[in-house]
């Protein structure tokens, strides 16, 4: 022993290898900054050495890069880590947790180095015996977090001092970390799927009672404490008190005094050298005020008191700062840690056991806030110096009060609580009241013999809490009960709606998870539906017991809580309100209330596989389906009354008659439907209702649907049809509305049955879908099991669950642009398998010779990468849905909007919302109405060109003014939703929105509402369709054509900036892509298609292919998208138009039956078109975005990009383009004059734009020839033309010498020769003394010829 200790004294670390000892040593003498692997590395060394039993080193979860997130546990007598228990290990009883988490910013590390330091530190003092370590580790449960963000850290310098560096702040997804946590004051629950980081903390620190923790920062030296922000949200001056203030300043302060510089209050920063701190603290909303910040997320949400210590004024300080820096801190950490034992500390416990009660509530009178005791029923409250009145409550327990405890500086006073049970007596009737028992009596002991027998759990010591109010709930009673429990169970709940009744009834769902609001890859979500038909209300009020059963045994049961903390629940205890409020008690079989407001059955209202659904889909079928299609669902049950069976599907078949129906997972239901009906003795019986029904049997209480009897457009086959659920109906009694005193028996029949139906979503396989490049997760990848013609879908992580009964199967993993993956997999009868798919792209290598695959950009720019996170996320299954179910207001149009009315609104969107729109005049119709366009976007009136440009135009057919209408509303929505939806304001940030509500006025004034298939006001005032107004004409002559033809095609389409254009109009209920005209090949054929499709599929029923109208009853249109000339062909379209001379891709989308439907459907169709028309707004940001330049960097503009050897379009001002494609490979060729032709290979993604940056070389040929040969050849020639002019040059020569003398012969005066000589002479001599008398373009013999004359 007395060597080891030598060792560890020698390293500072504990029994280290000795390849430890000289990288101890290293660091010892030259401090520096570690890197993730490194870092990772001296901390697993760190715990490997240390103590037996003092340190273990674990992971909380990943960064948004696939770095582990480190934390080091630190104190005396640690327990082994058990399987499947806290990573970390379990809690210590009586032990307070602290943790430190540093580097939450990336760029500022030092609370990095600060923390490892401490580690070995705290080790080695132990290891020495030093007192104050000896007593500080076996007194704390400390847990130090170095890096929270080791993605931002990798990204940023050393030495950066303002972080200048870019991306080093925020995680890889380009998100701020302390502005991403659930906060008090903020507007909308904050959107987690892109911190990963943030969500593995909030996970961890929900699995543990952390009293104590500081957040480690730098950029100035202070201690900030809560709140960091005000309802206000003023940028600073506002001091934001917590109910804790006097607690968070002592804390604050016990840090700040044993800090050298921050304990003078004046930290003189860099450009804030004014900037002052009384006692180096400050409340942080007073300092500026920080929405989303984590150290008020810990106070509120999770009952633990953190500080934020900003450490330094340089954020990266360099390397050898950092031993000064660790003198600094030093004193001011132990210190700190240290005070996690101060104020009143104790046990809470069952007076009759002795047990400890875990999530008692510890209440100090005159605090508003209260805190929650550990598993073992422990609790530290922290209280500065005072005398407290402090009481102890449970549910199921009496409160306890002890007064006047004092509590003293220095240690913790204690004070047990010991709580008397009240106990509910198991009685034969149900529907007896409990009875408050006293403690030791004979019946009291009996009780508990019994709540033991009962238990959910053998080691439970009492049975789970069952719910005591038993009533029917009316609508206003239900919402102020939803609300209540979603207040007061904030950890666990979560309160939404999906949409409204007919009568604006709010369809809420209550979310019980211990994640709400966050989907966790991996784990299955399950929802509850009841009351469908609104007079079997028995679900309902199910639902409402069942709620408060979970809430109420969350943390104390044991079934409850691993349900919670494994499955993300939802459950809807009303779909059809309005139904409800017009039912009776005491009905037992009628109609009244079974239907919505609109008289429609709900349960017949769904899109059905076998026949069309004629009816119209109601409000609350339409929010339901969008809410389905939001969440990845794997099971479900609809809960009804008026018999007692669980039905699975099929619920009808093909003849419409009482058959057995089958579906691909006949074996999968009939396993779902037994495990209710077994924990129900009177369903499982079969015999439900003799004295209704006593001819009905069910075999163990089951039944197929369309067996027993036929319903067609029912809820349950179109989940199983068009999701990835799995739902079955329930039957809950023979009495549809029993009186209230009944509702007890109900409730004891059903409960069990709720419990282990919800835990069936648990069976079968599960796992993740990854690609084998990146291991990122592959949304929307098919999860196909040999011989079960019944494939489900990945989840946008990857994740994937799929219910199967025990055997062996076949199951195939297969995504676009991936190879299929087959495994056998073996399914037993208990829980669920993991089988991860690993799938590798088909075009993961490229032949040598090929044209080059170019991928997409790697941007360091965070906002950026954040937008491509949001149309990632918005591209997944749900993202759509989500957007509209998180949108903070939504409009809903009641009237439609003649001409004056359309002006009018416009003109009042552009004055409400000037910052984001400009109002402009195309141009104008025959009868002079304007024709107006509004453009959205955060810049409208400015030129970017780098930004996509999309058009949305409707009312090209005045009597069909649909489109208008829903145009009107999607403006409205998005100016409504800017600065308000964070998702809306990036959209509209990033994209230039141009929205023309009608095209065609003059016919619209005319038209008449409730026409449906009228043709008046189809024309214009001189009887064109303008849709055979667009002709080729126009781009020779554009001064033809009808004026509103005129006004779009000059104003808009010919500027060719557009990337993607929506036109839409009325008289059916389908997408077609170009070309109208016939008989024409249809260049990128494919890309018009999926953009089609994608509008079609994000539509309730338009993907469907049946639209059922009557003028053309006979269609039907697969996944509801055409080619133009095959629906209605003709010539001069405005899309033909816009795809041949705009350059634009345009899609026509027939938006309903009726040309002129009325105005009471527009909220409907509204609802109905949104999400597609959102989806476009999205899509525009997809394909292809590339910037053309030469090799110097200068852009090229008005080159010529050829697609897939068809199709072009020009680089606009800037260099810049924009074309949207198809996912998979395409060709692009850019070509330019003086260039040389430039040929890429572009993958495009479903769910990203593709970047491309192309380079041009000077052309190096001319004439057709290669440079080289044509200046080999000109060289030649021009050798050759040389000599040839040096032969002709000697000859002449020769010939002049002969013809000399005979010349001078001629001459009669000698003095003449000589004037010559001497001007000749002259001249020469000027031009050399000055160039301006100098012609370089005479010859010798030429300025002889001058001189002459």
């Amino acid at each position: 022993m007395a060597g080891r200790l030598v060792l560890w004294l020698l390293l500072g670390l504990g029994p280290a290898r000795g390849a430890h000892i000289k990288k101890a040593e290293a660091a010892a003498q030259a401090p520096r900054y570690l890197h993730a692997a490194e870092l990772g590395a001296a901390l697993a060394a760190l715990a490997e050495g240390a103590p037996p039993g003092l340190a273990r080193l674990f992971s909380i979860g990943q960064s948004a890069e696939g770095r582990p997130l480190w934390v080091l546990r630190l104190t005396a007598g640690l327990p082994e880590a058990g399987a499947g228990a806290e990573p970390g290990g379990a809690p210590l009883p009586g032990r307070p947790q602290v943790k430190l988490v540093g580097n939450m910013h990336g760029d500022e590390p030092l609370g990095r180095s600060l923390l490892l330091r401490l580690a070995r530190e705290l080790v080695s003092g132990w290891a020495r015996g030093e007192a104050r370590a000896g007593r500080l580790l076996n007194a704390t449960d400390l847990y130090l977090l170095p890096s929270l963000n080791p993605d931002g850290f990798e990204r940023a310098r050393e030495g950066d001092c303002d972080g200048a560096a870019p991306g080093g702040r925020e995680n890889g997804r380009g998100r701020d970390l302390n502005r991403s946590f659930p906060d008090q004051f903020g507007a909308a629950q904050p959107d987690l799927e892109p911190v990963p980081e943030v969500r593995a903390l909030i996970a961890w620190m929900r699995r543990n009672k952390f009293v104590l923790s500081g957040n480690l920062h730098g950029g100035s030296v202070v201690a900030s404490y809560p709140f960091d922000d005000s309802p206000m949200h003023e940028p600073n001056g506002i001091y934001s008190k917590s109910a804790d203030d006097e607690v968070f300043k002592y804390l604050a302060k016990a840090y700040a005094s044993n800090h050298p510089i921050m304990k003078t209050g004046t930290p003189q920063c860099p450009g804030e050298q004014l900037e002052t701190f009384k006692d180096g603290i400050t409340n942080g909303a007073h300092w500026y005020d920080v929405e989303g910040g984590m150290q008020d997320y810990n106070y509120v949400w999770a009952d633990c008191f953190e500080i934020t210590f900003e450490l330094s004024c340089c954020k990266y300080p360099m390397a050898t700062q950092l031993e000064q820096e660790w003198e600094n801190n030093r004193e001011s950490l132990l210190t700190f840690i240290e005070k996690v034992h101060m104020g009143v500390k104790g046990f809470v416990r069952d007076s009759m056991n002795g047990s400890g009660l875990a999530n008692a509530t510890i209440v100090v009178a005159g605090i508003a806030h209260n805190i929650t005791a550990g598993r073992f029923g422990d609790y530290h409250r922290l209280l500065v110096p005072g005398t407290y009145n402090i009481t102890a409550a449970v549910a199921g327990y009496v409160p306890m009060t002890v007064e006047n405890v004092e509590v003293k500086e220095g240690a913790a006073t204690e004070v047990d609580f010991s709580l008397h049970p009240t106990v509910v007596v198991p009685v034969s009737d149900p529907t007896q009241a409990a009875a408050t028992l006293a403690p030791g009596s004979a019946a009291n002991a009996a009780a508990n013999a019994t709540a033991t027998a009962k238990a959910a759990s053998p080691t439970s010591l009492h049975q789970p809490l069952q719910p005591e109010d038993f009533r029917h709930h009316h609508f206003p009673d239900m919402e102020i009960f939803l609300r209540r429990y979603a207040s007061e169970y904030t950890n666990i709940t979560r309160l939404y709606s999906v949409g409204k009744s007919v009568e604006q009834r709010e369809l809420y769902v209550m979310e019980i998870s211990d994640n709400p609001g966050i989907h966790e890859p991996g784990e299955p979500e399950f929802k509850y539906i009841g009351n469908m038909h609104g007079n079997e209300v028995v679900g309902r009020e199910l639902l409402l017991n069942l709620i408060d059963y979970l809430c109420k045994n969350f943390g104390s049961d044991p079934e409850v809580t691993e349900l919670i903390l494994n499955t993300r629940i939802h459950i809807m205890p009303s779909m059809n309100p309005d139904g409800y409020e017009k039912s009776q008690e005491g009905d037992r079989s009628s109609t009244v209330g079974r239907n919505n407001s609109n008289s429609y059955d709900l349960n017949r209202n769904f899109p059905d596989q076998f026949l069309p659904t004629t009816d119209p889909l109601q409000p609350e079928t339409v929010a339901v389906i969008n809410w389905l299609k939001a969440f990845p669902f794997v099971l479900s049950a609809n809960l009804h009354g008026g018999s007692l069976v669980v039905n699975y599907p099929f619920d009808d078949d093909e003849k419409g008659i009482a058959i057995y129906s089958k579906s691909p997972d006949d074996a999968v239901f009939q396993q779902l439907a037994l495990s209710y009906s077994k924990e129900n003795t009177q369903m499982y019986q079969g015999n439900p209702c003799k004295d209704m029904y006593p001819n009905e049997y069910f075999p163990h209480g089951i039944t197929n649907g369309a067996h027993w009897y036929n319903v067609q457009g029912g809820m349950q086959d179109w989940n199983y049809l068009n999701t990835n659920c799995f739902e079955v109906t329930i039957e809950l009694g023979c009495v549809k509305y029993p009186n209230a005193e009944d509702l007890p028996k109900y409730w004891e029949q059903n409960h069990r049955s709720l419990i282990q139906f919800i835990k069936q979503v648990h069976r079968g396989v599960r796992g993740f879908v990854l690609d084998a490049t990146d291991g990122r997760g592959i949304s929307n990848a098919t999860i196909s099991v040999a011989d079960i013609d019944h494939p489900v879908t990945t989840y946008k992580a990857g994740d994937y669950w799929r219910l199967l009964v025990q055997g062996s199967y076949r199951i195939t993993a297969s995504a676009r642009g991936y190879n299929p993956l087959t495994k056998t997999v073996s399914v037993g009868d208990k829980g669920a398998v993991q089988v991860n798919f690993t799938l590798s792209r088909t075009d993961s290598k490229v032949e040598e010779g090929k044209t080059p695959i170019i991928k997409n950009e790697d941007t360091s720019d965070p906002s950026t990468k954040e937008f491509e996170s949001l149309i990632k996320d918005l591209s997944a299954e749900s993202g759509l849905e989500r957007l509209v179910l998180n949108s903070s207001m939504d409009v809903s149009p009641y009237r439609y909007h003649p001409y004056k009315d359309l002006s009018d609104f416009l003109r009042a969107l552009n004055l409400n919302y000037p910052q984001i729109t400009n109002l402009t005049t195309l141009g104008h119709s025959v009868e002079y109405r304007q024709i107006s366009s509004l453009e959205i976007s955060n810049k409208p009136n400015q030129s970017e060109p780098e930004e996509p440009k999309i058009r949305f135009v409707a009312g090209i057919h005045g009597n069909a003014p649909v489109g208008t209408e829903l145009l009107l509303a999607l403006a409205e929505f998005l100016c409504m939703n800017y600065k308000k939806n964070a998702a809306i304001t990036k959209l509209i940030d990033r994209t230039r929105i141009v929205i023309v509500p009608s095209l065609n006025p003059d016919g619209r004034e005319i038209a008449q509402e409730r026409d449906c298939s009228s043709r008046i006001g189809q024309t214009n005032a001189r009887g064109k369709d303008l849709d055979t107004d667009f002709t080729s004409n126009f781009s020779l002559y554009p001064g033809m054509g009808q004026p509103e033809t005129k006004a779009i095609v000059e104003n808009l389409i010919l500027k060719r900036d557009f990337s993607l254009s929506v036109a839409l109009d009325g008289g059916a209920l389908l997408v077609t892509y170009p070309y109208d005209k016939p008989v024409q090949t249809v260049e990128n054929k494919e890309t018009l298609q999926h953009l089609a499709s994608l509008y079609a599929n994000n539509h309730p029923t338009m993907h469907l292919g049946q639209p059922g109208c009557t003028n053309e009853s006979d269609k039907n249109i697969p996944g509801g998208v055409i080619r133009g000339a095959e629906w209605h062909s003709h010539l001069g379209s405005m899309k033909d138009f816009s795809v041949t001379f705009g350059h634009c891709p345009e899609i026509t989308v027939y938006t309903s039956c009726c040309y002129f439907p009325n105005a009471g459907q527009l909220p409907s169709l509204w609802t109905e078109n949104k999400k597609s028309l959102l989806g476009m707004l999205v899509e525009v940001h997809k394909g292809v975005h590339g910037f053309v330049q030469d090799k110097s960097g200068k852009p090229v503009s008005k080159a010529i990009i050829v697609l897939n050897d068809g199709v072009k379009i020009y680089t606009k001002e800037g260099g810049y383009f924009h074309v949207l494609l198809a996912p998979g490979l395409h060709n692009i060729s850019a070509i330019a004059e003086g260039y040389q032709q430039q040929h890429v290979r572009v993958r495009v993604h479903h769910d990203a734009a593709s970047s491309v940056v192309i380079v041009f070389d000077m052309d190096n040929r001319i004439f057709g020839l290669s440079r080289e040969l044509v200046v080999t050849v000109a060289g030649a020639t021009m050798s050759a033309l040389v000599l040839t002019a040096c032969i002709i040059w000697c000859v002449c020569s020769i010939k002049s010498n002969r013809h000399k003398d005979g010349f001078h012969r001629l001459r009669q005066h000698h003095d003449d020769y000589e004037d010559e000589i001497r001007m000749m002479s002259t001249g020469s001599k000027k031009s050399l003394l000055s160039h301006e008398f100098q012609d370089e373009t005479d010859t010798d013999e030429e300025t002889l010829y001058s001189s002459k004359h």
